[in-house]
């Protein structure tokens, strides 16, 4: 009995992911990173996308898996919803980067519509605390919205790939109601 009660527990931890330490009203750290859009190569700063309105950084463990897939797709098929809101969106992951110029260019995944960013040994999930606890150097799901003055405005921390598209759009729609007061 103990043993199962000790699987239980162990599986519960592997599946839950870290909790965003960034809480709202916290500054984001600035990062630059390289990256891609469309297959092809691009250098993605958020200082420099902060100045054009909110920012989405949307933190997933690795392209080419099932769950990252879908939630890429997601993003994409919300692109002009985002874009109407005024706001830049980007994924950053630490795993497979040898895999994401093809995901970034891929019709079922990002589709060009906006930019995947490599984060090698998780530097960026670490400032952000997106790690994956059980897949050390792996991004976790974690997904931020960032004010144009680096403001945290919104955090959402879960694995389940289908939720962060809808709460971050919403979060990025409050901000701007409220930013219109």
């Amino acid at each position: 009995m103990k043993r199962i009660v000790l699987a239980l527990g162990l599986s519960a931890l592997a599946a839950s992911p870290a909790l965003a330490a960034l809480k709202e009203g916290a500054r984001a750290p600035d990062f630059t990173a390289r990256g891609y859009q469309a297959g092809k190569p691009l250098t993605f700063s958020l200082a420099d996308a902060r100045k054009k309105g909110p920012v989405v950084v949307y933190f997933f463990p690795a392209a080419e898996t099932k769950g990252c897939n879908l939630e890429a797709r997601l993003f994409a098929e919300a692109m002009d919803d985002f874009k109407a809101q005024g706001a830049t969106v980007i994924g950053v992951t630490a795993g497979n980067l040898d895999k994401l110029a093809s995901f970034s260019a891929d019709t079922e995944k990002c589709s060009g519509k906006f930019p995947v960013a490599a984060d090698p040994d998780a530097k960026i999930a670490k400032l952000y605390d997106a790690q994956l606890a059980m897949r050390p150097g792996w991004s976790s799901r974690t997904s931020y919205v960032i004010a144009p003055d680096g403001t945290v405005v919104h955090a959402y921390d879960n694995m389940a790939a289908d939720g962060h598209v809808g709460a971050t759009l919403g979060a990025v729609k409050a901000w701007k109601a409220k930013a219109r007061r």
